[in-house]
């Protein structure tokens, strides 16, 4: 993992140099994430406070992490943000499939009736209720027809069945604590395969409610055999028991983890080694800081887990999949969704490298209302293909019958010859309507100007920062995606607004306003986008960028000041880093997700939190910025943010590159 960098040498310089211009002040709780907070995010567990009234998801406290680019990842509730997201993409596709109904009865001429083509049906061959021949991409079952040329069909409905796996009686296995790390775990009796069933209690023993409080975590021993996968669940257990799982491997490495995939606050999981051997189930009671500092000792947890009875079943065992290989060509766009037994999909690449995949996961109610790819039913997945071969659809999941569909389009801007899709940035827009992004309604915003001297920058000298701002993102946007050889003709312009004004509220025009605060939109974040767009199908997207965190006194890692000092050139550093930001809301409208903040890959789209400094700003390896080592950030291939439930690698820059696509 990268080394993180919390602070610059010389602050005491830049107190001198800035200029009072603003009262700014970074939102309550930043930069607050603990190491352990941090392991637990990189395994995907949320550590803010589960709220579910949906009241509670107001911008000002809780704006949606997805859009987001959050000070705080400890502050973004997702668990109440995928309940609403969920909710809301079942409400979209029913409206898709009632319109698609109705083209079906009445018909419809026009653009309207070739974007939801009716999909032809595919019958799984292996025979129901068995397993083995069409189990892994190498042996993927084809289905030809599928594609988005001309002599294709470019939506399949693919019926299939997943086979039950070969089981025995599950054992019964009984606690005695403590048995709070791997040292000490219980022992399920799973040999190689085998299933166990298990019911105790979180918040007893030593570190429970009557000890140190320092949290009741129990561990359980599974030996898992050369391919088989190893699932836990705690479904059965009192519904008010908030369980998280988490296995380790044998030397403490934290390998996956959950929390809440399975019914209510429910978790479960499954997961596939790449090597036999004895692996380690943690149940654990969901906390704001929920994993053990050391899995070798049982007394390392931080206390405040929720307690109560559960109910764990664990198994090492064989689990049908079904792959099904699918002709793609570069920029297309598909997307799946899943019903029925299919619980999980991915897509691989024709080298079989997974570069999406999901669980109960589904943003399709981020698309916006133009776009024509599927959502709603268990989980949603989009991709843009990055070349031209037999890609494979992998489905995964539980026991029975399923229904998933595969759609495939053409980027949204292929075929507009003429038209070029510009991004307008607005650094002056006087009121913006916050509504968009869940504000409050329309709001009055301090131009960009007005915070340029808290960068020790000054007032005078703004215009200059606009227009280097307006070229870096149009290097991200125009020369860096062309350079990138994907898309051979990216077709995008970056024009700034004060020269621009006829353009506003133009079609074909997405307008990004660099300006404003916290406390003026009532929006909780440092910039966040109106949509997740893959395949870019509209067109005039909005996003904003705020202004006080970025500009806040020197400290938090979020903020620009903190990686100045005197041997900065304030200019250059402070347009290159706000201008990244642009780009990054820029890339969530045209259909990029969050990358994981924490490896070592700095991408354009990493996600908010500790790692500001080299993974969006490019503050180099000296730890200030404007300075000659300072990086280029861009958009690279790098791992969806774990967090956020989508798994495999993400090319942003494909993605990005093709939703220009100018023919």
């Amino acid at each position: 993992m990268r080394a993180r960098i919390w602070a610059a040498t010389g602050t005491a310089g830049l107190v001198a140099l800035a200029i009072p211009a603003l009262s700014v002040a970074a939102p309550a709780g930043q930069d607050t994430v603990t190491p352990q907070q941090q392991a637990a995010l990189d395994l995907g567990l949320q550590v803010a406070p589960k709220e579910t009234d949906a009241a509670a998801l107001t911008a000002k406290a809780n704006p949606n992490p997805y859009l987001a680019n959050l000070p705080d990842l400890g502050d973004a509730n997702y668990f109440a943000w995928n309940k609403l997201m969920h909710a809301q993409a079942e409400k979209r596709a029913d409206s898709a499939k009632l319109a698609a109904n109705r083209r079906q009865a009445f018909g419809s001429g026009g653009a309207s009736a070739k974007a939801v083509p009716t999909p032809f049906v595919h019958d799984e061959e292996e025979p129901a209720g068995t397993a083995g021949s069409n189990d892994t991409h190498a042996n993927a079952e084809p289905i030809p027809e599928f594609g988005t040329a001309a002599s294709r069909l470019p939506a399949v409905r693919i019926l299939g069945d997943l086979a039950a796996p070969a089981t025995s009686a599950p054992r019964t296995v009984t606690t005695a604590e403590d048995q709070g790390a791997i040292p000490i775990a219980t022992d399920t009796g799973i040999a190689g395969t085998g299933r166990a069933t298990v019911t105790s209690v979180l918040g007893d023993g030593p570190h429970g409610t009557t000890g140190d409080g320092t949290n009741d975590f129990d561990f359980y021993a599974v030996d898992v055999a050369q391919g088989q996968t190893l699932t836990a669940d705690t479904e059965g257990s009192p519904s008010t028991t908030d369980t998280i799982l988490v296995v380790y491997a044998a030397d403490g490495t934290p390998l996956v983890a959950d929390d809440d995939s399975g019914t209510g606050v429910l978790s479960s999981l499954s997961y596939t080694p790449a090597e036999a051997g004895t692996y380690y189930v943690m149940v654990g009671g969901y906390a704001l800081d929920p994993l053990p500092a050391d899995p070798f000792d049982s007394g390392s947890g931080a206390g405040g887990a929720d307690v109560g009875d559960y109910k764990l079943s664990v198994a090492s065992q064989q689990l049908d999949a079904d792959f099904y290989s699918l002709r793609l060509r570069p920029g297309d766009v598909i997307g799946s969704t899943s019903e029925g037994s299919a619980t999980g999909l991915k897509v691989r690449t024709p080298s079989g490298e997974e570069r999406v995949g999901g669980v109960g996961t589904d943003a399709s109610s981020l698309y916006p209302p133009t776009s024509p790819l599927p959502g709603g039913g268990n989980t949603t997945i989009a991709y843009v293909a990055e070349e031209a071969g037999w890609y494979s659809v992998q489905v995964s999941g539980g026991t029975g019958a399923y229904d998933v569909t595969v759609e495939g389009y053409r980027p949204g801007t292929q075929g507009d010859r003429g038209r070029t899709q510009t991004v307008l940035l607005d650094f002056a827009p006087g009121r913006v309507n916050t509504g968009t992004w869940g504000g409050p309604g329309q709001r009055t915003v301090s131009p960009f100007s007005a915070f340029v001297p808290q960068w020790g920058i000054g007032r005078a000298d703004a215009r200059k920062v606009e227009n280097r701002i307006t070229n870096v993102v149009r290097r991200n946007l125009q020369a860096e995606l062309q350079a990138g050889g994907l898309n051979p003709a990216v077709n995008v312009q970056v024009l700034n607004a004060r020269t621009n004004p006829e353009l506003i509220g133009q079609e074909n025009v997405s307008r990004i306003y660099v300006a404003g605060s916290i406390a003026e939109t009532g929006i909780s974040t440092i910039g966040i986008a109106q949509y997740i767009d893959p395949g870019n199908y509209g067109h005039q997207d909005e996003a904003i960028v705020l202004l006080d965190v970025l500009s806040a006194p020197a400290g938090p890692a979020s903020s620009l000041n903190t990686f100045m000092n005197a041997s900065s050139d304030r200019v250059t550093f402070v347009s290159e880093a706000v201008g990244n930001v642009v780009a990054h809301e820029v890339g969530h409208t045209i259909g990029n997700y969050h990358t994981d903040n924490a490896d070592e890959i700095g991408n354009m789209m990493d996600s908010g939190g500790a790692n500001f400094a080299t993974n969006l700003y490019g503050v180099g390896p000296d730890g200030i910025g404007g300075t000659a080592d300072d990086d280029n950030v861009r958009f690279v291939t790098d791992t969806y943010s774990p967090v956020e439930g989508f798994t495999g690698l993400e090319d942003t820059l494909n993605v990005s590159a093709w939703a220009y696509a100018g023919r």
